[in-house]
């Protein structure tokens, strides 16, 4: 079994800003594992708010000598090497016993959904031009995170009147902001607010009227994780770089549904390679958030499909 790692860039489409900075280009990792005449493969995006460099994640996805499998993986934290070199096993295992990736899971096979379209952080009149210009998607999501938002969603709603629209504050809003906001949020018809506080802090919204789904996302990563939300949050956004990959992410999903949460599923910046495995854990999310490659200049040679029914499953040739 043979491991490697190379590092891959993808310009954006245009500038990608949130509240913790801005980005022209997606930077990743793409993982291949070789064994007996297969090759599998898996993309991570190391995101530097979890500590992680292209450097660090290449040395622990380095660190691993094979033969490994998915359970051996888990010597590794949870976060994005682990996240490569479990997707890519999952799509070796595909090639060795040629079936699909939902069918070695146990899963029906997985339909087109309709995935969020995000909007960068911006001034309010260009995220108004930004939502006019995307008004005929069903579901926007508003990158926030500032003291002074509440100007951002009233332009968002006069862009795109028919839209549903979620909010991502990415740790960016006080309690007293967030609870300012709340009726607001209620108005202007937003269906879903992402971490709207930081997650050292979000034992404030505990006991705190919750008139829109909060949804966790900094603060929940995998499933050892999921009994620190209790009380503060009604939905659980599963990313495979936080989780590890879609091993851990399948437990995190069966876990956070049985402990009454509403899912969402989520994404970094990457390619359709990426976002290729997070269809399956997609199927009936609340939300599914897989709009990552929409944000891209260039894509992967076999790229995911994007149309009115969403973003469909994978083919074969990208991953699964």
């Amino acid at each position: 079994m043979k491991i490697t790692v190379t590092p891959d860039v993808f310009k954006l489409a245009q500038v990608f800003t949130i509240s913790r900075g801005s980005r022209t280009e997606a930077k990743v990792l793409t993982v291949r594992i070789e064994d007996d005449g297969h090759v599998g493969w898996g993309e991570c995006v190391p995101y530097a708010r979890y500590g992680e460099t292209l450097e660090s994640v290449t040395a622990e996805i380095e660190s691993v000598k094979g033969p490994v499998n998915r359970a051996g993986l888990y010597t590794l934290p949870a976060g994005a090497a682990r996240n490569a070199l479990d997707c890519a096993l999952w799509d070796l295992e595909c090639k060795k016993a040629s079936k699909r990736a939902w069918e070695l899971a146990g899963l029906p096979a997985p339909k087109p959904e309709i995935t969020a379209y995000t909007l960068s952080l911006a001034e309010p009149a260009e995220m108004q031009a930004q939502a006019a210009k995307n008004a005929h998607r069903p579901l926007l999501k508003i990158k926030l995170g500032t003291p002074d938002d509440m100007a951002r969603l009233e332009a968002v709603r006069a862009g795109a009147p028919k839209s549903t629209i979620i909010v991502d504050a990415n740790e960016g809003w006080s309690a007293e902001v967030y609870a300012d906001l709340a009726p607001h949020l209620v108005r202007l018809g937003v269906a879903l607010v992402e971490q709207p506080l930081p997650a050292g802090e979000d034992e404030a919204l505990i006991g705190m009227e919750r008139p829109v789904p909060v949804c966790a996302d900094e603060s929940a990563h995998d499933c050892s994780t999921l009994s620190k939300l209790k009380g503060k949050y009604d939905v659980v956004n599963i990313k495979l770089d936080k989780t590890g990959g879609l091993t851990e992410a399948l437990k995190l999903r069966e876990a956070a549904l049985a402990e009454g949460y509403k899912v969402m599923v989520g994404c970094m910046v990457g390619s359709s390679l990426a976002m290729a495995p997070a269809t399956l854990l997609a199927q009936g999310a609340m939300v599914t958030d897989l709009d990552g490659p929409l944000l891209l200049a260039e894509d992967r040679d076999t790229p995911l499909v994007f149309d009115e029914a969403g973003v469909h499953p994978p083919c074969a040739a990208l991953w699964g």
